[in-house]
């Protein structure tokens, strides 16, 4: 069962909000020409789960309604002050992605970046994705993932898991993503790898899952 947004609250929480508020403009600037591309065609009604302190805002157009699902509630203000600095209008949630408490196929589109290596549970966030997403939705992500079986780097992310997991509110650096989501029932999906800045929690994966009309 996933946590209950209270359980994780907190000093932690709330530095850990402070820290990604703060110190997320390298990575940001790293993956800048990739996210453009990725969310370079966002219409409609939106949801982005997990959205943190607001990042992606950037991305998106005046004229589509976004709403996000963040269990973290220190991250609110941060993200709803990037949100009045664009002069667009949010409907920020707490919740968590495994009971998201939206309408089914209620979305144009789903948006997840550097969420579900933390979830409790992958395939009921990615059910749930699917759920609420509109025939023929589109779920568009970037996550880290775990490197290769036998690499020095996945031997790596397995011995530092339990520290970085703590310190990362919950991150999982060698998780398999892909196989949730190529599992999931999308009708078709598309993903690349590429490394991104942080050895630990690399390399990514990008792409776009649609839902079947």
């Amino acid at each position: 069962m996933p946590s209950c947004p209270c359980s994780r609250s907190g000093w932690y929480r709330r530095f850990f909000a402070w820290l990604d508020a703060r110190c997320s403009g390298d990575y940001e600037r790293a993956v800048a020409d990739r996210k453009q591309t990725l969310f370079g065609d966002l219409r409609g009604t939106m949801l982005e789960i997990g959205p943190g302190p607001g990042v992606n805002l950037q991305y998106v157009p005046q004229d589509v309604r976004w709403l996000g699902v963040e269990p973290n509630v220190h991250m609110h203000p941060y993200l709803l002050e990037a949100a009045a600095k664009r002069g667009l209008a949010v409907d920020l949630r707490t919740g968590v992605a495994e009971q998201l408490g939206i309408a089914s196929e209620s979305m144009d589109v789903v948006i997840s970046t550097l969420v579900l290596c933390s979830v409790d549970d992958q395939d009921k966030a990615l059910e749930e994705v699917l759920r609420v997403l509109k025939p023929g939705g589109r779920f568009l992500f970037i996550e880290h993932v775990a490197a290769s079986p036998g690499s020095l780097r996945r031997r790596v992310q397995r011995v530092v898991r339990p520290v970085w997991r703590r310190l990362a509110d919950g991150c999982e650096p060698d998780r398999e993503t892909w196989t949730a989501l190529e599992q999931a029932g999308f009708a078709h999906l598309d993903y690349e790898r590429f490394y991104g800045p942080i050895p630990i929690a690399s390399p990514h994966i990008i792409g776009k899952g649609v839902k079947a009309d």
